[in-house]
């Protein structure tokens, strides 16, 4: 895992770094000496958003960095730092005052990331000294739990198959001094998981349930729920290969959920929490499930399965019933489930649903908060008719060709027994380089969500 560049003690020699609003700009400037306005005007700097102009000294060395926050941007924007700067120790001297410095030592440390397995990286990532104000130890666990999601998503099929995210689930309950266990293979039958299951019953590697608990019995109960399809072709609807080429990162959902839950534990809050990860490949061979299929459901709920490639709700339709058996009061899943809530919100902004306004209100304020977005969108009524089956209690698509988003989390809803349950349509990859998030594996919505959980927890 990348380590994590903060360092909580002063160092004399870090370089300082004046991070400015564009509207700062011209009165902060006068007050600087000519060789600095000249160079500013040299480079056409005048702290527009994310320009970075690195200022020498008479020895060649970096003097300073000025660094431009434009005036709507967030504390996201001092990742761009942790990407482009020179490895080197670096401490913020000004920045906007309102702008959370721990969030900006959490941008920094996000921005740092890079996936190393099998590449090493060019260079040492710079360090921040850590300043007044800046909780390094919170910026540092929340960046390792996002760290940790970014591993599991980037690693490629043939390293991350049931059997490796099983382990690395094993890992975090030992770390965490949490419960562990396991259900795989013909077990699921006899344990009453027939979807996950029927899911993953073609793959070399058997589909299996994996469960984490951890905490005070009497505490609140706080439950999640991530996919995990480490590879999805599509099954018999095969995806194209444009489709397919990215499918390592359909076991993203299980990545949040595991990477939330430990750093929930990590920072002790006050919670019974219960992690549930549904994990299989959805594979092609002569035992794979079939179009027009109907498969039972923990629930009872008997599914047609219309299309092989709406394979994730299916899974996460026997993992929402167990969790919902422990009736938590919070349950929050996560899914890479459909590609129509990036035709809806793109890359950036992960949609989630819910019936319950309070948790919606909580989560919308939580994702402002961190800079983490998040956007609601309507679990329609109106819709479900269109998951009728005649064969089945429902299928797993709806009829028409639009609104998939909504359709999947109308689906899930119909195994969810609680009161607060939210849904999240994740991506859980970034495709092209953003301030505070590199291309490839990403964790959407795993800040706001543990901001959410913490102020619930705690603050109130």
């Amino acid at each position: 895992m990348t380590q994590i560049p903060l360092l909580d003690a002063p160092v004399a020699a870090a370089i300082p770094i004046h991070a400015l609003r564009t509207s700062e700009w011209e009165t902060w400037a006068t007050t600087r000496p000519d060789s600095l306005r000249k160079l500013a005007q040299v480079h056409d700097f005048k702290a527009q958003n994310g320009r970075i102009l690195v200022v020498p000294a008479t020895n060649g060395e970096i003097e300073r960095v000025l660094f431009g926050v434009g005036d709507k941007a967030t504390a996201m924007t001092f990742g761009l730092l942790a990407q482009q700067l020179p490895s080197g120790d670096y401490t913020i001297a000004w920045a906007p005052r309102d702008l959370d410095p721990t969030l900006i030592a959490t941008a920094w440390a996000l921005g740092a990331y890079a996936f190393d397995r099998y590449k090493p990286r060019k260079r040492a990532a710079p360090r921040l000294v850590a300043s007044d104000g800046m909780d390094a130890t919170e910026a540092r666990h929340i960046a390792e739990a996002v760290h940790l999601a970014r591993n599991l998503v980037n690693t490629p099929a043939n390293d991350m198959g049931p059997e490796a995210l099983q382990a690395a689930a094993q890992s975090v309950a030992d770390e965490c001094d949490a419960e562990f266990e396991a259900i795989v293979g013909d077990e699921l039958l006899a344990r009453n998981f027939p979807m996950i299951h029927a899911v993953g019953r073609a793959a070399k590697e058997a589909p299996r349930i994996l469960r984490l608990t951890w905490g005070d019995e009497g505490a609140p109960r706080v439950a999640l729920v991530g996919k995990g399809v480490t590879f999805d072709s599509g099954g018999l609807d095969i995806k194209p290969d444009s489709g397919m080429r990215l499918m390592k990162k359909d076991m993203g959902g299980a990545a949040v959920a595991l990477s939330l839950g430990r750093l929930i534990m990590r920072a002790k809050l006050p919670v019974r929490l219960e992690v549930i990860l549904p994990v299989v490949e959805n594979a092609i061979s002569g035992d794979a499930f079939r179009p027009g299929d109907v498969v039972p459901t923990r629930k009872g709920l008997t599914v047609e399965v219309d299309n092989t490639d709406a394979e994730g709700r299916l899974i996460l339709s026997d993992a929402l019933t167990l969790a919902c058996e422990g009736s938590p009061d919070i349950l929050l899943d996560f899914a890479t489930l459909t590609g129509a809530a990036r035709v809806a919100l793109g890359p950036d902004i992960t949609p989630f649903y819910t019936d319950d306004e309070t948790l919606a209100a909580d989560l919308a304020t939580a994702s402002k908060s961190v800079a983490d977005p998040i956007w609601r969108l309507p679990l329609w009524d109106a819709y479900d008719p269109d998951m009728d089956s005649p064969i089945a209690d429902l299928k797993n698509t709806g009829d028409a060709g639009m609104a998939g988003s909504i359709y999947g989390g109308l689906f899930l809803r119909k195994f969810v027994t609680v009161k607060s349950w939210a849904h999240f349509d994740i991506y859980a990859w970034t495709p092209r380089e953003r301030p505070a998030r590199p291309q490839g594996g990403d964790a959407h919505a795993l800040r706001a969500c543990f901001a959410m959980l913490r102020e619930r927890l705690i603050h109130n």
